[in-house]
């Protein structure tokens, strides 16, 4: 079972017509259904299972600039800007706290990669540096011992996963969005080419427009679409402890191990270097667009067999918009946690730093996270859909981006001035020759 995640009341029907309908409850859909609503465009938000119930309850809870791919530092300047002002602005608790991220540099090599981060940060004067010795030291009681250096950014931070999206979600609901929980929509209508309704399993809405914030589902629904989006899942695991006193109050991500500190006063755990990547039919069909990732990240990604493999290949077949769709079937994607890569991760902290010896496990879970073969989203309209917007595939970062994209996709769908340059993230570029690979050295 995922983690517990706060509750949200929703809608008791849908409505018959919206200017926008949005497809997906985690952090970006429910984002951009707030600044939707805030803007006094009507809105309906669509999730299949409950809000937040997938990855965007599942992930660590970072909000990280540092280590941020550089064509993502715009947007998550911007989105560190929206949590600043998050919990005022909605009246409610999401966990943001600016409390700094400390990324460990075990080798020379680290401290090269870090260097050369840097100065892809320079241009946008972000805070972080080099930190060694003493300073270290203060930061993270231990790291010292087993680090040569680190790379630290004070004005990082955390939010909590479990409360965030669920928050925002009821904020948006209080600005006059229709929050629909429970409700799958099987697929679009489209009048002369351009969107014109969701066909849900509660019955059709007409609208203008669609953001499609799926996670890891927007694969399967954009298919349908005749829309091909090079995406695949990687399971993640976190375990959660009750709460420790004395121990660091900056997040900490090391080889072997990662942690930071809950809102409760206890602690999520995880490998800091271990994602495994369960094979389904999709890792064939993209095996090519993604072997410059794999390659990259080999020491990390670790592909295995899955359960799932018969399951999404029955999955992808086409469904009549009358008949109940595999968004229906599975209402949550709930994967199995890896437990000998977390407890591995917790034995080994545990042996590094003192302040985690007593640690008691509280819960361990997983999530599938959507990525694209560059590790960064796409956020953007589609040429051969007019009215269709896509927020998805964030590869692992998307919570801490989370607000800006959510902005980002609501101003796309809207036709507003964008809050950041979306050129990076467009749709097109797995199909118009551009060379799609993640930035090395980072």
């Amino acid at each position: 079972m995922g983690p517990p995640v706060d509750p949200v009341a929703a809608a008791a029907a849908p409505p018959a017509e919206a200017e926008i309908v949005i497809i997906g409850g985690g952090i970006i859909g429910t984002t951009a259904a707030l600044y939707l609503a805030r803007r006094g465009i009507s809105v309906a938000l669509c999730e299949k299972g409950h809000i937040a119930g997938e990855q965007s309850s599942r992930n660590w809870g970072w909000v990280r600039k540092a280590r941020r791919d550089p064509r993502e530092i715009p947007l998550i300047v911007e989105s560190l800007r929206l949590w600043e002002g998050m919990n005022a602005g909605i009246g409610a608790e999401t966990g943001f706290r600016r409390t700094g991220i400390v990324f460990a540099a075990e080798r020379e090599a680290d401290v090269a990669r870090y260097e050369t981060w840097l100065g892809h940060a320079r241009p946008f004067q972000i805070d972080a540096r080099i930190v060694s010795g003493a300073e270290l030291a203060r930061l993270v009681p231990g790291a010292e011992g087993r680090s040569r250096a680190a790379l630290y950014c004070a004005t990082d931070g955390r939010a909590e996963p479990q409360k965030a999206a669920p928050a925002i979600a009821a904020a948006a609901r209080r600005e006059g969005a229709h929050i629909l929980t429970g409700c799958a929509v099987r697929g679009l209508e489209r009048s002369a080419g351009r969107v014109s309704a969701v066909i849900t399993e509660h019955g059709r809405i007409a609208c203008h427009a669609v953001i499609v914030a799926a996670g890891a589902w927007s694969r399967r629904f954009l298919r349908d679409l005749g829309l091909t989006l090079p995406q695949l899942k990687v399971r993640a695991s976190v375990l959660r402890t009750a709460p420790i006193e004395g121990a660091p109050t900056a997040a900490y991500w090391a080889r072997d191990f990662a942690f930071r500190k809950r809102l409760d006063g206890g602690y999520n755990i995880a490998n800091g270097h271990v994602n495994v990547v369960p094979i389904v039919p999709d890792s064939f069909r993209f095996l090519a667009a993604f072997v410059p990732a794999l390659l990259s990240e080999t020491r990390s990604l670790k592909l295995r067999p899955s359960r799932r493999f018969v399951q999404e290949w029955r999955e992808a077949r086409p469904v009549p918009l009358d008949r109940p769709s595999p968004y229906e079937q599975t209402r949550v994607l709930d994967p199995a946690p890896d437990r000998n890569y977390l407890r591995q991760a917790l034995d080994r902290l545990k042996a590094a730093m003192p302040a985690f010896a007593e640690a008691r496990v509280v819960q361990e879970w997983a999530g599938m996270i959507d990525v694209t073969p560059d590790a960064i989203p796409v956020i953007s309209t589609v040429e051969q859909v007019p009215g269709l917007v896509i927020a998805t595939g964030f590869s692992g970062h998307g919570f801490g981006i989370g607000p800006g994209a959510g902005h980002l996709a609501a101003d796309l769908a809207t036709g507003a001035a964008p809050i950041v340059d979306p050129a990076a993230f467009r749709f097109s570029r797995f199909s118009d020759g551009t060379r799609v690979r993640p930035i090395a050295g980072i």
